[in-house]
């Protein structure tokens, strides 16, 4: 009989030695891949976006500015302008910077509406509405009391600016319906005929008149 002490011993295997990676080869991989990401996404991407923009719509892609009959650029038709002239269309309200319009501090007023100060402020904007547009019919639209969220919005609908018509023909002592067609040659449909509603853009609009009806007297 076999004695157990002397049997045969099972070799078992040394542990194997697990390779360590190197912080600097660790390193080396987080960089590269760094460089890489920046190149595509920082460099190559916005700058082929770039240049597709310029070759496909550049007139867009620059800003949509808008010129005068001399080409001298007056602004953009993505960023509405103040005008208070009783010869001119009117646009919405802004609170977008302290005098509003302010392309650089975007936004609206942030007021509620139980805020006594945004009825205040409504309120007195319908008494200035009803005492320079004495001839119009009816009330203001909603939209030439209250400012948009961004206070820049360029647009208003035909109902807005056709309810300022009588104030700008009398200032300007032409005929009512010419400003009227004005404002018809001027509305935009929807786009794609489905997304958003008819709209007219204000800066467009008074550009038009003076073009047509020469610049309005001070």
């Amino acid at each position: 009989m076999r004695n157990i002490a002397t049997a045969d011993r099972v070799a078992v295997p040394e542990p194997m030695e697990i390779a360590r990676p190197s912080l600097f080869a660790d390193l080396g991989t987080v960089v590269r891949a760094a460089t890489v990401t920046l190149v595509l996404t920082g460099l190559a991407y916005p700058l082929l976006m770039t240049g597709v923009a310029q070759i496909v719509f550049p007139r867009r892609a620059n800003g949509s500015l808008i010129a005068d009959d001399t080409g001298k650029i007056v602004g953009s038709e993505l960023l509405a302008q103040g005008f208070s002239g009783p010869a001119y269309f009117h646009p919405r309200p802004s609170a977008a910077g302290d005098k509003g319009y302010d392309p650089v501090a975007s936004g609206g007023s942030n007021l509620g509406p139980t805020s006594k100060k945004l009825r205040d402020q409504a309120t007195a904007q319908l008494e200035a509405l009803t005492k320079e547009n004495p001839e119009a019919s009816g009330p203001p639209p909603v939209e030439l009391i209250t400012a948009s969220g961004s206070g820049l919005d360029p647009h208003l609908s035909p109902a807005a600016a056709l309810w300022q018509v009588r104030r700008i023909a009398r200032a300007r002592g032409i005929q009512a319906t010419r400003i009227q067609a004005l404002v018809e040659d001027f509305t935009e449909g929807r786009d794609l005929g489905i997304i958003g509603e008819p709209r007219v853009n204000v800066l467009d609009l008074n550009l038009a008149l003076d073009s047509r009806f020469g610049a309005a007297p001070r």
